[in-house]
């Protein structure tokens, strides 16, 4: 990555949590040399790696500019612009100061109360256009507030005048290095371990009672040392000098963000390794949250540097379409569990359950057969980041099917090369064609032709009908046959004896509310639609946790009368009551099959 030049003139920003309770932070942004004809500065539109126009600019509640101590004309020109009238002297330096509202708590954006602040920079620096490649400075200031008195900072952004962990000054090279590192400013935990040689840095923020960052620093460790060594295994060097883990810990949530040396996270508080456990057996929450550190630090290689034609660079005031988010999104998901295989934290049957997990989710809705995962990564922007209640019936995630689109891919180059390649040939193509110089000026993303075309060269074979069925079409995956040379045996059972309507169900305070309902199900075919609120079953009243308990006294195919409410009017349904449609997949070792090496066994990936 370039190195910022601390010699040269750098576009300046302050920024401190001026207003804790009213969550505003305050910034002021100095530009030395501002445009003759008028400045024009513009607040990004999204955030790279979440594919949806959020509009970053509705949270500026203020905004004025100045020259010499004298006002400077601002005109609003679109809804996330802004151009300074020109300045009489042209040698003086032009100031906006700005407030920006923070109360989203999630990875994307920006968050300040008296417990922490959190910012992404696409969420608080304006872009200075065209300066754009200059060096940015930020004076990251205290807040002015007794609950701050003992706060740190955590960032990878590299330091100029400021200590490690400290306020002070920090430096990017240009501006898209400045907006991708965010920054967490509170009373942490904080722990540091070295992966490879490279530090690196896990910061849990919020309250997590006995947390065992011994045991987190420890596992972490390995997942990164296992993905830095797939990616380079002869030097097992790393892309970055230093990478951060932000975690923020809360009663209930999960989510992540990755970034080109960190990432930023949240999970539940309770997903997260306690000293006082005395298991010391991986818990589902605790899996959950090492698979989402497995996804964001695999990101540092597959999107932050390897990415498609279409981000490089980014356009952050419009949408950027690719139909390559499975290759982007969907093989990171493939390798997020599997590298918890490689990396020894668990084995074949904890992943296996993983897998089948995934597939079943796939088969799950009728989606599938309407969009493809190239139309789903196209589509991201409209569909995928706005699901609505008809999202199972009308759209593939490209996160879930991409990762098993991998998986195909893997076994059928193992299979066509009789082991001799594999999907992480592939991947360490990628690597070394398009990501291992991406920020020292080699800046190239991959066309969709070019990626297709990788595992032809890479396998000696032709994907060109794998693709037109499977990423251009909407077949299902042959994973059953693809599984079975390689010792494993793949089970659909299901549970048909279970009485079901075949919807997903939500709370409405104690009632039991409808989310979705799927195409084809007992609840579609007998009328009722997301959004009812159910209340009795044969005459008996519907609770938020007693729908199962009532629809169990019945037989697959029998008739029921379901009272509910649409809006408020009361209506009645006559429900033909359907078997489980859900599918139970089941991945195992076949003692009978063959005893091929594969993917899925830890002694076999190399």
């Amino acid at each position: 990555m370039k190195k910022p030049n601390k010699n040269q003139p750098a576009i300046a920003y302050s920024i401190v949590g001026h207003d804790l309770a009213a969550h505003l932070f305050q910034v002021t942004l100095t530009v030395a040399s501002p445009s003759p004809g008028g400045q024009v500065f513009a607040l990004p539109a999204w955030i790279p790696g979440s594919y949806m126009i959020r509009e970053f600019s509705r949270n500026i509640v203020r905004i004025r500019a100045e020259s010499n101590g004298e006002p400077v004309a601002l005109e609003k020109l679109d809804k996330h612009s802004w151009q300074a009238a020109p300045l009489s002297d042209r040698t003086a330096s032009l100031t906006l100061h700005y407030e920006v509202y923070a109360w989203d708590l999630s990875v994307r954006a920006a968050h300040l109360d008296q417990n922490h602040a959190f910012f992404n920079g696409t969420s608080v620096y304006l872009r200075v256009l065209g300066q754009e490649d200059q060096p940015h400075v930020v004076d990251m200031q205290r807040p002015d507030d007794e609950a701050a008195k003992t706060w740190r900072v955590a960032t990878s952004l590299p330091e100029l005048k400021a200590k490690r962990y400290g306020f002070g000054t920090y430096i990017a090279a240009n501006y898209d290095d400045l907006i991708d590192h965010p920054v967490e400013q509170g009373d942490f935990a904080l722990a540091t371990f070295k992966a490879h040689g490279i530090p690196h840095d896990i910061v849990i923020s919020g309250r997590v009672p006995n947390l065992d960052m011994a045991r987190l620093s420890a596992d972490l460790k390995r997942i990164c040392e296992t993905q830095i060594s797939f990616f380079e295994p002869k030097s097992n060097k790393a892309p970055m000098d230093r990478y951060v883990f932000m975690t923020l810990a809360v009663g209930d949530g999960y989510g992540g963000l990755e970034h080109r040396a960190s990432t930023a996270l949240i999970c539940a508080r309770a997903d997260l390794p306690s000293t006082a456990s005395k298991n010391k057996e991986i818990s589902d929450g605790y899996l959950q949250y090492l698979g989402l550190c497995s996804h964001e630090y695999f990101h540092t290689w597959n999107v932050k540097r390897i990415k498609p034609a279409a981000f490089a660079p980014y356009n952050l005031q419009v949408e950027n379409y690719s139909p390559l988010l499975w290759l982007f999104e969907g093989f990171t998901s493939y390798y997020d569990d599997l590298m918890l295989v490689r990396a020894g934290l668990i084995g074949e049957p904890a992943y296996f359950k993983l897998l089948g997990k995934t597939v079943g989710s796939v088969l799950r809705g009728s989606g599938r057969t309407k969009q493809s995962v190239a139309d789903s990564s196209f589509d991201a922007w409209g569909k995928y980041y706005r699901q609505d209640e008809n999202a199972p019936n009308a759209i593939i995630s490209y996160y879930t099917k991409g990762s098993l689109v991998a998986l195909a891919l893997d076994l059928s180059i193992r299979a066509k090369t009789g082991g001799k390649k594999s999907l992480d040939d592939v991947m360490r193509a990628l690597w070394q064609r398009y990501g291992r110089d991406f920020y020292s000026g080699a800046a190239r993303g991959v066309t969709p032709a070019e990626a297709e075309a990788l595992f032809d060269e890479i396998s000696g074979g032709r994907f060109k009908p794998f693709f037109d069925k499977y990423v251009r079409g909407t077949e299902d995956l042959p994973l059953a046959k693809l599984l079975a040379p390689f010792g494993v045996k793949y089970s659909d059972e299901r549970k048909s004896a279970k009485p079901s309507l075949d919807a997903n169900l939500g709370r409405d305070g104690n009632d039991c509310k409808l989310s979705s309902v799927h195409e084809g199900g007992a609840a579609h075919m007998a009328g009722l639609s997301a959004g009812d609120v159910l209340v009795a079953v044969d005459g008996l009243r519907v609770n938020a946790g007693n729908l199962d308990t009532l629809l169990s006294r019945y037989a697959v195919g029998a008739s029921v009368e379901v009272y509910a409410f649409r809006r408020d009017e009361l209506m009645s349904f006559s429900v033909e009551l359907q078997g489980e449609r859900v599918p139970g997949i089941t991945l195992a070792l076949d003692p009978a099959g063959k005893k091929s090496t594969g993917p899925l066994r830890p002694t076999a990936v190399r």
